[in-house]
C-alpha cells in the first residue's frame, strides 16, 4: 500500500472550486426564475418620505433626485386617498454605447405612495411644489383643534345620590331582578 502525502491546502483548494461551482449554479437558478441582477436592480424604487405638520397643515416631503416631475409624477386624490405615483427612469437604458457598468447602487424603476386623508380633505386642499429634488406636497387645515371642553368632576356622594335617583324611578319588576341576580330571595 502506497503512502500518499495529505496537502491541506490542496484540499482547501478543491473545497473553493466546488464552492465556487455551487455559487454559479445557485445564481442560474435565481435569475431563471427571479431575472437577472441588472433586472432587479433597476425596479423596486421607493422614494424616501418625511411627514410633518406645519401649524394646521400636514406637509410629505419625498427625495425624487434626477425624477423629470412634469412628466414622470402624478398626485391624484381618490376616494380618501393621497396617491403619489411616478417613474425614475435609468439614463443607461437608453445609451446604446457598448461600455459596462462597473457598480450599480442607485434604485429606478415606478413607485407609489399611499396616504390616507382625514374625512373632509378634498383634492382642493392640497397643493405641491417641486425644488432641488425634492417634492413637497401640502395638505392644508388637517390638523383642525377642536375648542376645549371642561369636563365636570363628580364626587362619590353624587354618584351615590344620582343612582339612588335612577333606582326610585325604576319600575318594580326591574328592582325584583335585581334583587333576584344579587341571590335574594324576593317576597
Amino acid at each position: 500500500m502506497a503512502l500518499t502525502r495529505w496537502d491541506p491546502f490542496t484540499a482547501l483548494a478543491r473545497l473553493d472550486e466546488e464552492l465556487a461551482r455551487l455559487d454559479e449554479e445557485f445564481d442560474e437558478i435565481i435569475s431563471r426564475t427571479w431575472g437577472a441582477a441588472s433586472t432587479r436592480m433597476s425596479t423596486g424604487y421607493v422614494p424616501a418620505v418625511d411627514m410633518y405638520t406645519d401649524g394646521p397643515d400636514v406637509v410629505i416631503r419625498l427625495e425624487l433626485p434626477g425624477v423629470d416631475v412634469d412628466d414622470d409624477v402624478d398626485i391624484e386624490v381618490v376616494e380618501g386617498r393621497l396617491t403619489i405615483s411616478g417613474r425614475r427612469r435609468d439614463e443607461f437604458e437608453s445609451r446604446e454605447e457598448s461600455g459596462k457598468v462597473l457598480v450599480r447602487e442607485l434604485r429606478y424603476g415606478s413607485f407609489r405612495r399611499d396616504f390616507a386623508l382625514p374625512e373632509g380633505v378634498t383634492a382642493d386642499d392640497i397643493e405641491a411644489t417641486y425644488d432641488r429634488g425634492m417634492l413637497e406636497v401640502r395638505v392644508r387645515n388637517v390638523t383642525r383643534t377642536p375648542a376645549a371642553k371642561k369636563i365636570p368632576i363628580r364626587t362619590v356622594r353624587e354618584m351615590k345620590a344620582i343612582e339612588a335617583a335612577g333606582a326610585e324611578k325604576k319600575p318594580e319588576k326591574d328592582t325584583e331582578k335585581k334583587t333576584a341576580r344579587n341571590g335574594q330571595q324576593t317576597s
